[in-house]
């Protein structure tokens, strides 16, 4: 399957000083996230990278020719406190054009098919 995709030079910004972190959580993904890649996204039609800092947030999973995060919440993402930071991050996102989607960890591990299908309908036809 071919897609076509328009690319810009446009490079998000990157923390270095979360580059430690990053490694640290790629090397210790979470059951949900480690099914969503091997499962999933380590074989789609776009390149996604895992636990990639983007200013001073690492998302889950950033897919750079689709401007699309995926996030898989857990339990932390429920406080008030996680609703609050997980907003932020959406809206600091959205200023670089990124489409945050986001799915519970439950989601992931008990509904798989339907979280691929609803990140396929992703992909502009």
């Amino acid at each position: 399957m071919t897609y076509n995709i328009s690319t810009t030079d446009f490079h998000l910004p990157y923390n270095p000083q979360l580059i430690v972190r990053a490694k640290e959580l790629r090397k210790n993904p979470t059951p949900a996230e480690k099914k969503l890649w091997q499962g999933y996204l380590k074989t789609f039609p776009f390149r996604v990278l895992r636990q990639r800092p983007i200013n001073r947030f690492i998302v889950d999973f950033h897919c750079a020719a689709l401007k699309l995060v995926i996030e898989v919440d857990g339990e932390s993402h429920f406080t008030e406190d996680g609703r609050l930071y997980d907003l932020e991050r959406i809206q600091t996102l959205a200023e670089y054009e990124l489409k945050v989607i986001r799915f519970t960890n439950e989601q992931v591990l008990m509904e798989f098919d339907g979280v691929c299908q609803q990140i396929e309908e992703e992909i502009p036809f």
